[in-house]
């Protein structure tokens, strides 16, 4: 097994799209990439923290490739966007990819070198290296599989980018 944290916009739409890939075994969403030990959701959406909403997700690599995992990551959000994702507006929304070691670092840059002909403006993914991984707090776990016909933000935002992905690499999914 191996664990990639992403963050790419809200963690309720990453941790979503992920969920159900073959291959992948959990996606937790969490906070990284700030200055501030153990944020609170309302720390980081305070913008003060320096983390990213993010989702620590386990794998194996022999069923579905880092490389196919970061291009349906990709899929997920809007990779030209800095710091922010639609109305999801801050830092905290920040395309990012945490590598653990270089191999994952290449990865990382090999995906984004690739998609980038897909879009008229650079793809601003930061890729810088993971120091720690805060979990997030427990109902924000599963979020959108508990609460994404009732809440009207996962109707209107979050099941149109799951839907995209699931379209886009259907033969990926369970």
């Amino acid at each position: 097994m191996e664990q990639l944290v992403l963050g790419g916009g809200c963690f309720w739409c990453t941790e979503g799209g992920l969920l159900g890939l073959k291959g992948v075994h959990e996606v937790v969403p969490g906070y990284s990439g700030g200055h501030v030990d153990n944020p609170t959701y309302e720390q980081v959406c305070g913008k003060k923290t320096g983390h990213a909403e993010v989702v620590r997700v386990t794998f194996d690599p022999k069923i579905i490739p880092r490389m196919t995992l970061l291009r349906v990551f990709h899929t997920l959000f809007d990779p030209t966007q800095l710091n922010r994702q639609g109305n999801d507006i801050g830092p905290h929304y920040r395309s990012i990819v945490l590598y653990a070691d270089e191999g994952q670092k290449q990865d990382a840059e090999a995906a984004i070198e690739e998609i980038s002909q897909y879009y008229d403006a650079p793809v601003v993914t930061e890729v810088v290296p993971l120091e720690k991984f805060w979990l997030a707090e427990d109902y924000h776990h599963d979020y959108f599989a508990r609460n994404g016909s009732s809440n009207p933000y996962c109707v209107a935002v979050v099941a149109p980018k799951i839907a995209k992905a699931r379209a886009r690499h259907a033969d990926l999914y369970e």
